[in-house]
């Protein structure tokens, strides 16, 4: 710093002519408290305490300091300590080796600038080294100190966003030593890790603890080293230290400062050289004395300058820079003479805070939070057999939000196969994910479900669409399921269209027949008028079977409900003319006595289908049916919704209509051998026993059945219900009617004979 002021006091021509730079120099000593004192004193007045008694009513301003600019802090956590007092009048604080990034937001340290990168561009340079090298885990080691807090929960994060997994994170106390617990369990950890690279983002004093136990234990692993220790000789010295593995470390841009060199040789040229003794004396005849020849050389002024560290050199070089230049811009001068000679510490601030200047070819300045446009220098340490201990080399660079860039041929570290060293996959095929095994980072390849899709490079696979699959050959893709209803092209649809159609046309012909002969003693036989309503219901019943076929409509959902009212009609209807049968043919007196009273049949249909018409009424209203889309592994079914509740309407219709079906059995099978000579009794038996296996068969299968054939197994049951009726009941006495009088005659005659000879007709 002493040599940036002077180079500027006494450039020629003048920088700034008629004045000088003046500065004082504070040895904190790395202590907080000792940093809050030294900047009290610096600022002198703003120091007295009876200063901050003042009532805010009175109109008085803190006085101007004389100190307009501090450089410093060196390390993050004292830098926050001096920054919030800065802050107070304004003085601005350049700082040449802070780092942490909570010292960009502006609002809590409107006053600092810093001439080395924040944290943030170094963590994106280790997240883009990661990322070039294709490792896919990493594990992160940082400390408790402001430095490592941030650092570590900055790298966390960016590793988080980039599905970069991470493997373990350790974060060391301030009391951190070999001895301590922390120590043995951050080893186990390392001995256990699966990691690809291993960060260590702390000072270099907690790195050497660490090494000194990995160098004892034989472990060998990639590490990434923060700025703090890319470049310790202490560590790359180490005994053992060529075992650890690679490593791989940034480092803010190395320049030279202009003429130091000489500066620092002329300053001790010819006098006896205590402070080059003491470096000597305490580095122990290190790898730097070697390099510059200074071994046993102490009264050599030229050694001086390899102790000196040129990185932070170099930071505070460019603070001076920046100083000087906002100076000469806010007191307007030029080669002659300043304008002004009087300033505020804010006004500097300001000025300094756009400063552009460039510097050994490089343009720099503060961007909006106070950092510079500096990027990083990434080093490899060299232990190759052929060299002797540990060269640091320079492999590449990296500016803030640019791609990171090499010059050296790195593919030899980068990551091409698809298992890592320690036997984990690193990405799986299309159609599969990667799960956890033997470790938070190591995986095996798992395959998707058929409603899962992947690329193959994430921990989990993502769920398709409900109406999407992937196909077992294409995993890496959803596509849309196939619609599933019972199309009209369906064979089975066929059959059942086809039947229905036959059966509608046959009620319609049996209608026609029974209107032209309505007077005649056949139809009378088969319950006169009530047997056009009977065929319109059964008539209605072949119509439902046409709502079972194609896509599901609100419309065609209610084809159950509509079909329980057609049928209980046709039953009434069938049971009203059997009782009729009974009270016309019984001779029992008691028999016919008890049936007398129920013939009634207007009273016996409208009672009986009037229940039913409640049933359906009630279902249609309380739990309407619409369609549903129920998703299937390949397919989406479209059916008319069917919930627990609708399945108590559904079974209580079977029920009722097969319980009267029951009672016409009954019935029909009481009066099978009286003497009716149409033989309606034993017929409607026939057509009773085949309704009823029909449902008893039909219910269980049809509650547990799923698919698009459910609605064609409800169409064949309607169909075989309803023809049953209509082939037992009224095609026979429509062929009757068409077999002309002669043929009733006949039938008639034998029917008497066959009475009078069981002796039931008295000749």
């Amino acid at each position: 710093m002493i040599y940036s002021i002077q180079e500027i006091n006494q450039r020629t021509p003048r920088l700034l002519p008629n004045l000088t730079l003046g500065y004082d120099i504070y040895d904190t000593c790395g202590d907080v408290s000792l940093a809050i004192r030294a900047t009290l004193q610096l600022l002198k007045d703003q120091s007295d305490p009876q200063r901050c008694l003042i009532p805010p009513s009175i109109n008085s301003s803190l006085p101007e300091p004389e100190t307009k600019v501090v450089i410093g802090e060196r390390y993050s956590e004292l830098s926050i300590a001096v920054a919030r007092v800065l802050a107070l009048p304004s003085v601005t604080q350049i700082s040449y080796a802070s780092t942490s990034e909570e010292l960009s937001i502006k609002y809590k340290f409107p006053t600092f600038l810093r001439t080395v990168s924040s944290d943030k561009h170094q963590t994106k340079a280790i997240y883009e080294l990661v990322k070039n090298f294709s490792w896919q885990s990493v594990a992160i080691v940082g400390s408790t100190d402001e430095y490592g807090k941030y650092g570590t929960d900055s790298l966390r994060e960016l590793f988080r966003d980039n599905n970069i997994c991470v493997d373990f994170v350790e974060i060391l106390p301030d009391t951190f030593n070999k001895n301590c617990s922390t120590a043995r369990h951050l080893l186990e950890k390392i001995e256990n890790s699966t990691a690809e690279a291993i960060i260590m983002f702390t000072k270099d004093t907690n790195v050497q603890i660490i090494f000194e136990a990995v160098i004892e234990k034989n472990l060998n692993r990639t590490w990434i080293a923060s700025d703090t220790w890319s470049t310790s000789s202490t560590i790359s010295e180490m005994k053992g230290i060529k075992s650890i593995g690679p490593v791989f470390g940034f480092i803010f841009r190395q320049k030279e400062v202009p003429g130091f060199k000489d500066y620092v040789t002329s300053m001790f040229n010819g006098t006896t050289n205590n402070i080059l003794s003491y470096y000597q004396v305490f580095t122990n005849g290190s790898k730097d004395d070697m390099k510059c020849n200074c071994k046993n050389k102490t009264a050599d002024p030229s050694c001086l300058y390899c102790y000196i560290d040129h990185d932070e050199s170099y930071n505070i070089y460019m603070a001076v820079q920046f100083i000087a230049e906002g100076l000469r811009i806010l007191l307007k001068c030029n080669n002659q003479s300043c304008e002004r000679t009087k300033f505020s510490a804010v006004e500097l601030f300001h000025v300094i805070r756009n400063v552009n200047i460039t510097v050994n070819d490089t343009n720099i300045y503060f961007d909006e939070n106070g950092d510079p446009s500096l990027g990083y220098d990434i080093l490899f340490w060299n232990t190759s057999e052929s060299k002797e201990g540990v060269e640091k080399i320079k492999i590449g660079e990296y500016w803030p939000n640019k791609n990171i860039s090499f010059n050296k041929d790195v593919s030899q570290w980068r990551t091409t196969g698809n298992v890592s060293v320690f036997n984990c996959f690193r990405t799986c095929q299309p159609g599969q994910r990667m799960k956890s095994q033997n470790g938070k980072c190591c995986y095996k390849c798992v395959n998707c479900s058929s409603q899962e899709s992947s690329y193959g490079n994430d921990t989990s696979c993502k769920s398709c669409a409900n109406h999407q699959f992937s196909p077992a050959d294409h995993r890496y893709t959803c596509v849309n399921k196939t619609d599933e209803f019972l199309e009209w092209s369906d064979p089975f649809s066929v059959i059942l269209i086809t039947v229905a159609v036959i059966a509608i046309i046959a009620t319609v012909a049996i209608a026609v027949i029974i209107r032209i002969n309505c007077g005649t003693p056949i139809v009378k036989a088969i319950g006169g008028c009530l047997c056009f309503l009977e065929v319109v219901s059964l008539l209605l019943a072949f119509c439902v079977i046409f709502t079972f076929i194609g896509k599901p409509t609100p419309n065609s959902c209610v084809g159950i409900p509509v079909f329980g009212i057609s049928f209980s009609i046709c039953i009434s209807c069938i049971l009203a003319n059997l009782i009729q049968i009974l009270v016309g043919f019984s001779f029992d007196p008691t028999v016919s006595s008890t049936i007398k009273k129920l013939n009634h049949p207007v009273a016996v249909v409208v009672i009986i289908s009037g229940v039913q018409f409640g049933v359906s009424l009630a279902w249609l209203i309380v739990l309407p049916r619409s369609p549903v889309e129920v998703a299937k592994e390949f397919t989406i079914l479209y059916q008319c919704n069917m919930s627990e509740e609708s399945k108590k309407f559904f079974v209580a219709t079977i029920v009722y209509n097969s319980f009267w079906g029951l009672v016409c059995f009954v019935f029909a099978f009481k009066g099978r051998q009286l003497p009716d000579i149409y033989k309606n009794a034993s017929l409607i038996t026939v057509s009773m026993v085949l309704f009823l296996i029909t449902w008893i068969v039909f219910l269980p299968i049809y509650l547990t059945l799923e698919g698009k054939y459910k609605p064609a197994i409800k169409s064949a049951a309607i169909l075989i219900s309803c023809i049953s009726i209509l082939g037992c009941h009224l095609a026979p006495k429509c062929y009757l009617c068409c077999s002309g009088k002669r043929l009733i005659i006949r039938m008639l005659s034998v029917n008497i004979l066959g009475n009078i000879m069981r002796g039931r007709i008295c000749p």
